[in-house]
C-alpha cells in the first residue's frame, strides 16, 4: 500500500476513534448525572426519616441506650433535654461522676441498682422490666434484646402510672384469696395479708425468718413455674381449724423477673363441697331410678345414652355391656327393632325420624303408647332433661291394661246385675256424689234418669225422694252413713219406714271398700203382710200342737189302762190249768199284741215328750259291756226264734260313758227289734261296739234283705211306711233320743246285703236335755 493510503486510513482510524470516545464520555456523564440525582434523593429521604426518628423519639420523655457484649453503653437516643431530665434523676441515686457520657452515667445508675437484671439482658438476651423510685419520681426501665444488640428504655412514671400500681397493690394486699411472690430460688419476696393470716404469721419478715409455707404441694408448683417460665396449676387440699379447705393454685412465672413467680390460693372448698354435694344427689337420684319399676333412659345432648336403670335393660332385655357403650338414640332404637320390641310401623325411617324430633322440644311431649309385637303395651313419656338432652319413661302397662278391661267388664256387669234387681239401688261416692243407680231406683221414687243426673249429690237426690218419704231424721242419718269419714259412722244400718203412698219402705246401707257406700230400698209391704199374716198362724199352729200333744197324752193315758188288763189277764190265762194248749197260745198271742201296743203308745208319748222340749236325761255312769249282755239276753231268744244267731263283741278297754242308761237301753232295743224282724232262717244279727277318742260307736247289723237307696234318706223318719217293721216312730225316736245325748246316727245298707245302723256316743253328754250336774266325771 503507499503511504498515502496508510496516512488515510490512519487519519480515518483516529478519527473514528475519537468519535467513539466522545460518544462513551457523553454516555458515562448521563449516567454519572443520574447516579448523583439518586443519591440525592436517598440522601433526602434518609434525612427525613432521621428527622421523623428524632421527632419521634423527642416527642416522649423516654431515653434509649445501646448495651455492648459486654454491658457497656454503645448509642444514646432521645431528646436531650429527656436525657437531662435522666441524668439529673438518677444521678442523685448515687453516680456523682460527671465527667462520663450521659449513656455510661445512666447504664451505671441502673447498673448499681439492678445489675443483674441489666448483666442478663447483654449477656443472654433475657428482658427485664425494673423499676427505679427516685427523690423527682419513679422511673420504669425495661430491657429487650432485638437481634444480637440490647436496648434499655428508661421513662418517667406517671403520677397516673403510680396510682395504678398503688392500687393494684393495695387490691393484691386486700384480696380475700392468698397470694404471694417468690423468686428465682423459691425464697418469699411478697405475700400479701391472706396468705398471711393463713400460715398463722402476723408480718412478712416473721413469716420469711421462720421460712413459713402455704403448702408444701403448692411450692413444688411454684418451682416448676419458675423454672419452665410457664404457667402451672393445681389443686391441692389443706388442714386447719378442724376442717378441710379446697384450693387452686395458679403459678404465674412473672416476664422479666428472673424468674419470681405470683402464685395465687383460690378457696375452692365452697365449690368442691357443692360438686361433692351434687355427686351425691346424682347417686342418690340414680339408686332411686334404679328401684323404680318404670324404665328410665336418658340421652344426653350428643343423642347418646347417659344414664338408664336396670328396669330399662330388664324390660327390653338388652345386653348390658352393650348399653354400658353409651349407644347413641337412633342405635338404641336399631337395635330394638332387631329384637322386635318396637311397634310395626310401614315407614320405620319417618317414625324414627319424628322420634329423634324430640331433642329439639322444649316441652314434654304427650303421653304416648306402644304396642309390641310380643303383645305388650308400653306407655312411653319423653320431656327434656334440664341438663340437655331427653328423659324417656317407658311404663309396661300391658296388666293394667288387662286389669282396666277386666275392670270396665265387672263395672258393666255390676251395672246389668243390678238393674235386674227388684230393690232400689245407688252408691254415692266418699264425696257424697251420686256413682251408680239401677232402673228399680228411678222406679221406686218416680224419677227419671236426667234428674237424678242433674242432682248429682246425696243433698239434691234426698230433696227428690222426701216427696215420696217425708222422714228429715231418716236422711240425716243417712247422709252421716255417706258424707261422714269417720269409720265408726260408716258402719251397715237399716230400717224401714212408710211412704206418703202407704208401702212399707225398708232401707239398708253397705260401706263399701273404696270408700263409698251403698244404700238400698226395697217395698216390704206384701212381705210384712206375709209375716203378720205367718205369725198368725204360727200361733194358730202353736195352739194345735199344744192341743196335739193333750190329745196324744189323753188318749195314750186311756188306752194305757185298759192295755194293763189286757195284759194282766192274758198272763192269768195263760197259767190257768184247766185251759187248753190252742187257747194258752191265743191268749200268749193277745199278750204280746198288748205288749206291743203298750211299747208303741210309750214310744209316741216319749216322742211328743222331746217335741215339747221336756225330756231330760238322768246321766250314770254306763258300762256298754252289761247294757250289751242284757240286751242279748232278752232278744237271744227272739232271734234264734226266726232260725238266726244273735253275736256281740265288746272290747274290755271300751271306756265308760257317762249317758242315761235306760234311754241307751230303750234305743238298742229298737235296733234290735228291727234286725230281728230282718232277719230269716240263716242269718245272723250282730252287735258290735268301737272306742274311738271322743265316742263309742254302737253298731247293730243284720243279714236281712236290706234298704233300697232311696228310702236310705228317709229311714229315720216318723209315720212313714217302711218295707221293715211298717209304719211306725221307733227309728226315729231311736234318732231323738242319740241327738238328746249329743251324739247323732246314721245307716249303711246295700239291697239283698242287709243293713247296719251305727250310734255316736259321745263319752260325755252334751246335750241340751241333759239335767245340770255337779262336774262329776265318768270313771273308767
Amino acid at each position: 500500500m503507499a503511504e498515502a493510503d496508510i496516512a488515510y486510513v490512519a487519519a480515518a482510524g483516529a478519527a473514528g476513534l475519537a468519535l467513539s470516545v466522545s460518544a462513551w464520555a457523553w454516555r458515562f456523564r448521563n449516567r454519572l448525572s443520574a447516579r448523583e440525582e439518586a443519591l440525592e434523593r436517598e440522601a433526602t429521604t434518609t434525612a427525613a426519616l432521621l428527622a421523623d426518628r428524632d421527632g419521634a423519639l423527642g416527642a416522649f420523655d423516654d431515653v434509649r441506650i445501646a448495651l455492648g457484649p459486654d454491658g457497656q453503653a454503645l448509642t444514646l437516643l432521645g431528646a436531650p433535654h429527656a436525657v437531662m431530665v435522666a441524668r439529673t434523676a438518677l444521678t442523685h441515686t448515687g453516680i456523682s461522676d460527671l465527667d462520663v457520657s450521659d449513656a455510661e452515667a445512666l447504664v451505671q445508675s441502673i447498673r448499681t441498682l439492678h445489675g443483674p437484671s441489666l448483666d442478663a439482658l447483654a449477656h443472654t438476651g433475657e428482658p427485664c422490666d425494673l423499676r427505679i423510685e427516685t427523690a423527682a419520681g419513679a422511673w420504669s426501665v425495661e430491657g429487650r434484646s432485638v437481634g444480637a444488640a440490647a436496648w434499655i428504655r428508661l421513662a418517667p412514671l406517671k403520677a397516673s402510672a403510680r396510682v395504678v400500681d398503688a392500687g393494684l397493690g393495695v387490691l393484691a394486699d386486700t384480696s380475700p384469696s392468698p397470694t404471694w411472690v417468690t423468686d428465682a430460688t423459691g425464697e418469699l419476696v411478697w405475700a400479701n395479708r391472706a396468705w398471711l393470716a393463713e400460715v398463722k404469721a402476723t408480718t412478712l419478715d416473721e413469716a420469711k425468718a421462720a421460712n413459713m409455707s402455704f403448702d408444701r404441694g403448692a411450692d413444688q408448683m411454684v418451682g416448676e413455674a419458675g423454672r419452665l417460665g410457664i404457667r402451672q396449676e393445681g389443686f391441692r387440699w389443706t388442714a386447719g381449724e378442724g376442717r378441710r379447705r379446697a384450693w387452686k393454685i395458679v403459678a404465674e412465672p412473672l416476664i422479666g423477673g428472673g424468674g419470681a413467680v405470683l402464685t395465687f390460693a383460690i378457696d375452692m372448698t365452697e365449690a368442691e363441697e357443692t360438686r361433692d354435694t351434687l355427686r351425691r344427689h346424682v347417686e342418690a337420684h340414680d339408686e332411686t331410678l334404679n328401684h323404680l319399676a318404670d324404665a328410665v333412659a336418658i340421652f344426653g345432648p350428643a343423642k347418646r345414652l347417659a344414664f338408664h336403670n336396670t328396669a330399662f335393660q330388664a324390660l327390653f332385655n338388652i345386653d348390658p355391656a352393650w348399653l354400658d357403650e353409651r349407644p347413641t338414640h337412633a342405635e338404641l332404637l336399631d337395635r330394638l327393632r332387631q329384637k322386635r320390641q318396637l311397634p310395626e310401623v310401614i315407614d320405620y325411617a319417618g317414625w324414627k325420624a319424628r322420634e329423634l324430633e324430640f331433642y329439639g322440644a322444649s316441652e314434654a311431649a304427650p303421653d304416648d303408647s306402644w304396642s309390641l309385637p310380643d303383645g305388650r303395651t308400653l306407655r312411653v313419656v319423653r320431656q327434656p332433661h334440664p341438663l340437655g338432652g331427653i328423659l324417656l319413661l317407658f311404663s309396661d302397662m300391658t296388666n293394667e291394661m288387662q286389669l282396666r278391661s277386666r275392670y270396665n267388664a265387672q263395672i258393666q256387669v255390676q251395672t246389668a246385675t243390678l238393674d235386674k234387681l227388684n230393690d232400689a239401688v245407688a252408691v254415692f261416692g266418699s264425696d257424697g256424689r251420686l256413682r251408680l243407680h239401677n232402673e228399680a231406683f228411678e222406679t221406686f221414687w218416680s224419677l227419671s234418669s236426667d234428674r237424678l243426673v242433674e242432682a248429682e249429690d246425696f243433698d239434691a237426690v234426698a230433696e227428690l225422694c222426701k216427696s215420696v218419704l217425708p222422714d228429715p231424721g231418716l236422711w240425716l242419718g243417712l247422709k252421716a252413713r255417706v258424707a261422714d269419714p269417720d269409720p265408726e259412722s260408716r258402719i251397715a244400718v237399716s230400717g224401714e219406714g212408710r211412704t206418703t203412698d202407704g208401702r212399707v219402705a225398708a232401707w239398708q246401707t253397705r260401706p263399701l271398700p273404696d270408700g263409698a257406700t251403698l244404700v238400698a230400698f226395697s217395698d216390704v209391704t206384701a212381705r210384712r203382710e206375709l209375716e203378720q199374716a205367718l205369725a198368725q198362724r204360727e200361733t194358730a199352729l202353736e195352739e194345735s200342737q199344744a192341743l196335739k200333744r193333750e190329745f196324744v197324752g189323753s188318749v195314750s193315758y186311756e188306752l194305757r189302762t185298759p192295755l194293763t188288763t189286757i195284759v194282766g189277764y192274758s198272763e192269768l190265762l195263760e197259767v190257768m190249768g184247766d185251759l187248753n194248749e190252742r187257747g194258752r197260745q191265743h191268749a200268749g198271742a193277745i199278750r204280746t199284741a198288748a205288749s206291743q201296743l203298750a211299747r208303741s203308745i210309750d214310744d209316741v208319748l216319749d216322742m211328743a215328750q222331746i217335741d215339747a222340749g221336756e225330756m231330760e236325761l238322768s246321766l250314770e255312769d254306763v258300762r256298754m259291756r252289761d247294757v250289751f249282755a242284757d240286751a242279748v239276753e232278752r232278744f237271744r231268744p227272739r232271734v234264734e226264734g226266726r232260725g238266726a244267731v244273735l253275736k256281740a263283741a265288746c272290747p274290755k278297754t271300751l271306756p265308760t260313758i257317762r249317758a242315761d242308761p235306760r234311754r241307751v237301753t230303750q234305743a238298742i232295743d229298737h235296733l234290735l227289734e228291727n234286725a230281728t224282724r230282718a232277719v230269716s232262717d240263716g242269718g245272723e244279727v250282730r252287735l258290735i261296739a268301737v272306742a274311738t277318742a271322743s265316742e263309742v260307736r254302737v253298731r247293730v247289723e243284720d243279714t236281712g234283705r236290706g234298704i233300697p237307696y232311696h228310702l236310705q234318706a228317709h229311714v229315720f223318719d216318723r209315720f212313714v211306711r217302711r218295707d221293715r217293721g211298717g209304719p211306725g216312730v221307733g227309728l226315729a225316736l231311736v234318732k231323738a233320743l242319740v241327738e238328746l245325748h249329743g251324739g247323732w246316727a246314721e245307716v249303711e245298707s246295700e239291697p239283698g246285703k242287709g243293713a247296719a245302723f251305727i250310734l255316736h256316743l259321745p263319752v260325755e253328754a252334751v246335750g241340751r236335755a241333759v239335767a245340770p250336774e255337779l262336774g262329776l266325771k265318768a270313771t273308767a
